[in-house]
């Protein structure tokens, strides 16, 4: 099995660490510093007290690696588009292309049976590039649970989780699905394939959408935002908005608004990846967390005043610090 994981950073990491390591064929797409100390010295991940050395194969040029198997994709939603012709070399005619990033995903309605089967969503695909580009058919869903960081070029430490979830749009337990599950679990992951991956795609954003652009804004980290009670309080409310949204899509959410707030709140002084990426200057993940919420609202008739005011907000603080990514929502 060929596996190329293009955004070789904390989490592309750790996943092609442990794939590398489990006796998988491995390529990594990466850049600067850190594509050349793993090219030099190998992949560092610190896990569990111990530390595993890994030589993946490694690259900043598709082209050299020809057709694979799988291509996960670990980048941030809104740095998919202007690359998604790079992938095209990585790409044979049976080549799954996996999303695992967090937010509403560019395929969310592909064969999603309703009134909106097959719609493209431009705040998450402006123009429809990556749904032309690499063909909805290939995609696999894919919710990442495991929090990680890279601590220096060529050196990743894992925090917590160790969950991939994966699942077919049409919800099949496909043959593609169960191998490459297989494979994650072969090396140590825990990897079920769901057969409503949008109901788990739903929960994890339910708890993104507000949490992370409060905390930009506040610059408070997880446990102040779900507990300081004005807040907490905001949260509700963009929650309560997001799920009568889904709810209108079909989607079940299996955790109350309350776990799902106690739940973030337990995670302690975390800071969000909105946050991080506002301190450390790099394009933040609005559209594919916020903006699509938004865009969801008004294709089904539900407003959406708390979510509307944040999104604003938080733009405005993205584009003072220079941290707006260049997509449909700019």
């Amino acid at each position: 099995m060929n596996i190329c994981i293009y955004g070789a950073g904390a989490i592309g990491g750790y996943l092609g660490a442990l794939l590398a390591y489990s006796g998988q064929e491995v390529t990594l797409i990466a850049r600067g510093p850190h594509l050349a100390v793993m090219r030099e010295q190998g992949l560092r991940l610190h896990l569990s007290g111990e530390t595993l050395v890994t030589h993946p194969r490694c690259t900043d040029d598709p082209h050299t690696v020809g057709p694979q198997d799988y291509v996960i994709v670990t980048l941030k939603a809104h740095s998919l588009s202007p690359i998604a012709d790079q992938l095209l070399p990585l790409l044979g005619p049976e080549t799954a292309v996996v999303t695992a990033s967090n937010g509403i995903p560019w395929w969310y309605f592909y064969k999603l049976e309703g009134p909106f089967e097959n719609k493209r969503l431009t705040s998450v695909d402006p123009e429809g590039r990556v749904w032309e580009t690499l063909g909805p058919e290939r995609a696999i869903g894919c919710v990442v649970y495991p929090a990680c960081e890279m601590s220096a070029p060529g050196e990743i430490t894992h925090q917590s989780g160790e969950r991939f979830s994966l699942g077919e749009p049409d919800g099949t337990r496909s043959s593609r699905s169960l191998a490459l599950s297989a494979a994650l679990q072969k090396a140590g992951l825990k990897a079920p394939v769901r057969a409503q991956i949008r109901n788990e795609i739903w929960v994890k954003l339910w708890g993104n959408l507000c949490f992370n652009p409060i905390s930009a804004l506040t610059q408070a980290t997880l446990d102040v935002v779900a507990t300081d009670p004005g807040t907490q309080a905001i949260a509700r409310q963009m929650m309560t908005e997001a799920q009568t949204i889904a709810e209108h899509l079909g989607v079940t959410l299996g955790v109350s608004l309350e776990q799902r707030i106690a739940g973030a709140a337990a995670v302690g002084p975390h800071r969000t990846s909105m946050l991080q990426d506002l301190l450390q200057g790099r394009p933040m993940e609005i559209d594919a967390l916020v903006t699509v919420v938004q865009e969801l609202g008004v294709l089904v008739g539900v407003p959406t005043p708390y979510i509307d005011t944040i999104l604003a907000l938080v733009r405005q603080r993205a584009r003072l610090a220079g941290c707006y990514p260049t997509t449909a929502g700019s």
